[in-house]
C-alpha cells in the first residue's frame, strides 16, 4: 500500500514537472511571437492605432494575401519556434550542471539552484519586455487611455444623414466610385504637388489637373487621413458614411465586432441611393468578406457583390487561380467592363463601386505588362496602376452611359508601405488622392482647403447633382460648397484627438441601433 502511494506521488510529481516544463517553454514561445509579431507589424505596415489591429483581426482575415500569411509564419512563428528550441537545448546543457547558492538565515542554511534563479529571471524579463514592447509600439496603452475618456464630439458635431433633406435631380446620374488602394498624391513629382523628383503617377496627375481635384495647396493634393480611417475597411466607412470605424461598446443585441462593421446606426451613401432606386454593385479583386467589407455593404445598400469567388463562377479566372490577394487589377478592370456593359442597359441609375488591389503594401503587385523602369518595386506598382486606371477611364468615356455618369477616383487611405517614403522631405504633408470626373456641378473652392475623407461623403452626392440642406452629412462637408469643413474650423489635430476618445453616442447610435435618432 505504501509503495502504491509512493508510486502515485511520483507520478503526480512527474506530471506537475511536465506541466511546468510545457508552460515554461510555451510562455517563452508566446513572448517571442509577441516581440517578433510586433516588429513584423511595424516593419510591414505603418500602424498608427491599435483599433486597426483589433477590428481587422476580429473580422474575417482568413483570405488575407498568401504572401502576408507566409511572411508572418516565417518572420514570427518559425523564428520564435527555432529560438525556443535553441533556448531549450542551452537549458538542457546547463541543467546537468548543479551550481548552488547558499544563503544563511539565522541558524538555517538554504541552498538555491543558481540555474533555477537564472531561468526564473529570464522568463519574467522576457514576459515584461514583450508586454511593454507590444503595448507601447502598437498603441495599446493609448487605446486603453483614450477609451476611458468620454467625449461629446459626436453629439455636438455629427449630422445624422437620416434627418437631412436631399434633393436629387430629375434625371439621376450614375456613379462609378473607385477606391484606389493606398493611392496618395505623394507619388506625383514636386512640380505637381508630390514628394518625388520622378512622377510615379503621371496619368492620375493629369486626370487630377484636367478635372476637379480637391487639394490642401494650389497643386495636385488630397485629404487628411483622420484617426480610425487608415485601413481599407475603415476608409470605406469613412468615405461612404462620413464617420470613422471605431470599436463599439455596449450593444444589446449584436456582438461587439460584428457591430463594428455592420454599424446599424450609420446611414451611408448606399442607404441613400438604395432609397432613391439605384441599383448598387461592389467589385473587389479579393474575398469581399475580408475585414468585414461584405457585412458592411450588405447591410448598407444591399449591394450586388463581385469578388474573387464570383470571378471564378463567371469564368474571369480559373478555379485554382490565385495571385497576391486574389486576382490582379488587369483582370478586375476586364471584369468591370463586362459588368458595366450589362448594367448600363437598364433605365435605372446605378452605383458601381470598386476597389483596386495592385498597390497594396508591402511591395505591391506587378504583372507582365508593367514596365520594369524603377528599382523600387512598390513605386513601379504605383506607376503601372496609374497607367491601367487611365486606360479604364478612357474606356468608360467611350461608352454611351458616360454622359450621365460621374466618376470618383479616391485613394482609400495613405500607404502602409514602410520603405518608399524614407527619402522624401520629412515636412511633406502626405495626402489621400482624389479626382471627380464629369461632375454635375463645378466649384472654385477646391484648392487650399483643409479636409478629411469624411468630406467625400456629401461631396460625392453633390457631384451627382444632389442638393444637400446645410451642406453637411455625418462629419463631412460638401467640398463643392465654400462652407468651412470641420478640419478648417477645428484643425485636424483636435479632430484626431477627439476621435480617439470614447463616444457614448457612437456606441449607442452608430455602432448599435439608436433608441432615438438625434
Amino acid at each position: 500500500m505504501k509503495k502504491r502511494k509512493k508510486r502515485k506521488k511520483e507520478v503526480v510529481k512527474k506530471e506537475v514537472k511536465i506541466s511546468k516544463f510545457i508552460l515554461y517553454y510555451f510562455l517563452i514561445f508566446l513572448a517571442l511571437v509577441i516581440i517578433f509579431g510586433t516588429n513584423w507589424a511595424l516593419d510591414k505596415a505603418q500602424i498608427n492605432n491599435f483599433e486597426q489591429i483589433l477590428l481587422t483581426l476580429t473580422n474575417s482575415v482568413s483570405t488575407a494575401s498568401n504572401e502576408m500569411i507566409i511572411s508572418f509564419i516565417k518572420d514570427c512563428i518559425l523564428i520564435s519556434l527555432i529560438l525556443t528550441i535553441i533556448i531549450f537545448l542551452i537549458a538542457k546543457l546547463f541543467n546537468n550542471i548543479e551550481v548552488f547558492i547558499k544563503i544563511k538565515i539565522k541558524s538555517k542554511t538554504i541552498k538555491i539552484n543558481f540555474y533555477k534563479i537564472i531561468s526564473f529571471f529570464f522568463i519574467v524579463s522576457l514576459i515584461i519586455y514583450s508586454t511593454y514592447h507590444v503595448t507601447s509600439s502598437l498603441y495599446i496603452y493609448d487605446y486603453i487611455k483614450y477609451n476611458n475618456i468620454e467625449s461629446n464630439f459626436f453629439e455636438t458635431l455629427y449630422v445624422n444623414p437620416k434627418n437631412v433633406d436631399l434633393e436629387f435631380p430629375e434625371e439621376k446620374r450614375n456613379l462609378i466610385y473607385i477606391f484606389l488602394e493606398s493611392m496618395e498624391s505623394t507619388y506625383a513629382d514636386k512640380e505637381n504637388g508630390g514628394a518625388y523628383d520622378i512622377n510615379y503617377m503621371p496619368e492620375l496627375t493629369e486626370l487630377a489637373k484636367n478635372n476637379i481635384n480637391f487639394s490642401s495647396n494650389n497643386l495636385v493634393g488630397g485629404a487628411h487621413m483622420a484617426y480610425n480611417t487608415s485601413w481599407t475597411m475603415a476608409a470605406m466607412v469613412s468615405h461612404t458614411s462620413g464617420i470613422p470605424l471605431k470599436t463599439v461598446f455596449n450593444q444589446d443585441d449584436v456582438s461587439t465586432y460584428e457591430a463594428g462593421t455592420t454599424l446599424p446606426g450609420a446611414y451611408s451613401i448606399g442607404d441613400i441611393l438604395k432609397k432613391e432606386g439605384y441599383r448598387q454593385y461592389i467589385m473587389v479583386g479579393s474575398d469581399l468578406t475580408f475585414g468585414g467589407r461584405r457585412n458592411y455593404f450588405e447591410n448598407h445598400g444591399n449591394y450586388t457583390e463581385f469578388d474573387y469567388y464570383t470571378a471564378i463562377e463567371d469564368g474571369i479566372i480559373d478555379e485554382d487561380y490565385y495571385v497576391f490577394w486574389g486576382y490582379e487589377d488587369a483582370k478586375l478592370f476586364d471584369y468591370a467592363k463586362e459588368e458595366l456593359t450589362k448594367i448600363s442597359k437598364s433605365d435605372k441609375p446605378f452605383n458601381f463601386t470598386m476597389l483596386t488591389v495592385d498597390t497594396h503594401f508591402p511591395d505591391g503587385y506587378t504583372d507582365n505588362t508593367c514596365k520594369d523602369t524603377y528599382d523600387n518595386q512598390y513605386l513601379t506598382a504605383i506607376d503601372c496602376s496609374s497607367e491601367k486606371l487611365d486606360e479604364f477611364i478612357k474606356w468608360i468615356k467611350k461608352q454611351d452611359f458616360y454622359e450621365n455618369t460621374t466618376i470618383v477616383l479616391v485613394g482609400d487611405h495613405l500607404s502602409m508601405n514602410t520603405y518608399s517614403f524614407d527619402e522624401i522631405d520629412s515636412n511633406y504633408n502626405r495626402s489621400v488622392y482624389n479626382v471627380f470626373i464629369n461632375s454635375a456641378v463645378n466649384t472654385e473652392c477646391n484648392k487650399n482647403r483643409s479636409f478629411t475623407t469624411f468630406d467625400y461623403y456629401p461631396t460625392t452626392l453633390a457631384a451627382l447633382g444632389v442638393k444637400i440642406k446645410g451642406e453637411r452629412l455625418g462629419l463631412g462637408t460638401n467640398l463643392f460648397n465654400c462652407k468651412e469643413t470641420l478640419s478648417e474650423e477645428l484643425g485636424n489635430d483636435y479632430i484626431d484627438k477627439k476621435l480617439m476618445e470614447n463616444s457614448p453616442y457612437y456606441n449607442e447610435c452608430i455602432g448599435s441601433t439608436c433608441k432615438k435618432d438625434k
